[in-house]
């Protein structure tokens, strides 16, 4: 019998019906598998970057170049060789660890699901991403780097108060003890 049969029969409506609830679910469930896949790379990701190589590598690397790099709207071309170096570095050590934990990792693949998923990703990562495919983002990470090394990071100091919450108590009981 098929939905046509249904029909005549008066409940073709509700076949339709089924079907169609049955069609997205499929929908849903091939969309979750892939959320689900992207969402094991991005773990992947966050576990390789935390890792002491990745570190490293990394620590080193700015090490080696942050003096280049100087806060003005004028780029020297030194700084494209150096964001070259750091994408062959960093962006290969972090797709070779992928393609060791994921059988079938491409990272063009990945970078096309990261352009329709950076809404998804924490805010950490995709930066880190971004440095590898944002010649500004780099710059600002060693920028941000060199700032660090030179003891002009962020200070927050300077916008926190303390204040007692009881200063005339604090008086009460230095004059009680004085006398």
């Amino acid at each position: 019998m098929d939905i046509q049969e249904r029909h005549v029969l008066g409940c073709g409506e509700n076949i339709v019906e089924l079907i169609e609830i049955e069609e997205e679910n499929i929908a849903v469930s091939h969309s979750s598998a892939a959320d689900s896949a992207f969402d094991a790379v991005i773990g992947y990701i966050e576990d390789i970057i935390v890792e002491d190589e990745f570190q490293q590598l990394q620590q080193s690397f700015m090490e080696k170049h942050y003096l280049e790099f100087d806060d003005s709207e004028v780029n020297k071309l030194s700084y494209t060789l150096i964001f070259n170096e750091y994408i062959e570095v960093l962006e290969k050590h972090l797709e070779w660890q992928l393609v060791e934990r994921i059988p079938g990792f491409k990272m063009d693949t990945f970078t096309k699901l990261l352009e329709q998923h950076k809404d998804e990703v924490p805010e950490d990562i995709l930066n880190m991403l971004l440095t590898f495919t944002d010649f500004l983002a780099f710059k600002e990470t060693i920028l941000n780097y060199r700032a660090e090394k030179e003891g002009r990071g962020l200070d927050l100091s300077q916008g926190l108060v303390i204040t007692s919450l009881s200063s005339s108590g604090y008086k009460d009981r230095g004059s009680a003890e004085s006398q």
